[in-house]
């Protein structure tokens, strides 16, 4: 599910709101060891374009 998760990822990552979406989706559908590597991917191929997003969705996670 992981890789999925991160071809979708690289698919949508044209549009904010869709990227969004499906990190959220991703979030959900994956086990916490998978989360924290798809935490680090995330941030090392769009940490910069996306780092707002990353920070409210991963930080969501830590709160819930």
């Amino acid at each position: 599910m992981l890789e999925y998760a991160k071809t979708i990822l690289q698919k949508v990552s044209f549009d904010l709101r869709l990227f969004e979406k499906e990190l959220r989706k991703a979030i959900a559908s994956l086990i916490r060891e998978e989360i924290n590597l798809l935490r680090i991917w995330c941030y090392e191929k769009f940490g910069n374009e996306y780092e707002g997003v990353l920070n409210q969705c991963f930080a969501q996670l830590k709160q819930a």
